[in-house]
């Protein structure tokens, strides 16, 4: 099997979704029921991880105490002593994801499986021969709650570009990814973006992308997690009186 280590990113203050993320880690927000880390360590757990990274910074022993009942996948912690960004955070666990490509999941994404496990999905379509790095997408004009621009474009070969000036994209990013742990390399040491990484990746044309088939869910700020938990409640148990009061 490929793929057997992940990290999901869980440090970030969360400043849009305030006031609930002063006294709550924003991956330990609930929708529909479930914290949203508790959903993606499930799916990790589903797809056989045997190690995955969780990031600490903001309220991180409460998150720390919060997952100290996960038993599968296994856990481990990253402290951050500053906050690193993405790609910091990612650079400071390197020595736990080991020397293969690993997926990294932001802590505070909501998705709904299509016909396959999305998991699964990513680790068939990866082609380390053709690709350093693969993102997984959701159409922008189905992204719940998301309202911006859109994120890239995609070739038919997969091949992805960022969107231009002025330009509405077809595809968000949906905070899941595969990444091979030598772009990491000549990167800067202390906080930086992952995005660095993917522009980089770009000019060699080997930032590649994979369409999401279900429901994704922007969780960015409170009224954000108010859509979510209607759209989800409909999705997995609504009526139909619901469904058409939500459409008035």
């Amino acid at each position: 099997m490929t793929l057997t280590r992940a990290m999901v990113l869980a440090a970030g203050r969360g400043e849009r979704m305030r006031p609930l993320t002063e006294t709550t880690p924003k991956p330990m927000i609930a929708v529909h029921g479930v914290p949203m880390i508790d959903r993606i360590l499930a799916r990790l757990a589903a797809a056989e991880i045997e190690k995955a990274v969780v990031n600490l910074h903001h309220l991180g022993a409460k998150l720390r105490d919060h997952l100290s009942h996960f038993s599968e996948p296994p856990l481990v912690f990253s402290e951050e002593t500053e906050l690193l960004e993405t790609g910091g955070g990612v650079k400071k666990a390197l020595p736990e994801l080991g020397d293969a490509p690993f997926f990294v999941c932001n802590g505070d994404v909501v998705w709904l499986d299509g016909y396959q496990p999305t998991l699964e999905r990513l680790r068939r379509h990866w082609d380390p021969e053709r690709m350093d790095a693969l993102l997984l997408l959701q159409p922008s004009p189905v992204a719940i709650g998301y309202d911006g621009p859109g994120d890239f474009v995609m070739d038919p070969q997969g091949r992805l570009r960022r969107r231009r000036e002025r330009e509405i994209a077809p595809f968000t990013f949906a905070g899941v990814q595969v990444l091979k742990p030598e772009l990491f390399a000549d990167t800067p040491d202390g906080p930086f973006s992952l995005n660095l990484i993917y522009d980089r990746v770009i000019e060699r044309e080997r930032l590649h992308g994979l369409r999401h088939d279900g429901a994704w869910y922007h969780v960015g700020r409170p009224e954000d997690l108010e859509r979510a938990e209607l759209e989800l409640r409909l999705e997995l148990g609504g009526g139909h009186e619901e469904r058409m009061a939500a459409q008035e």
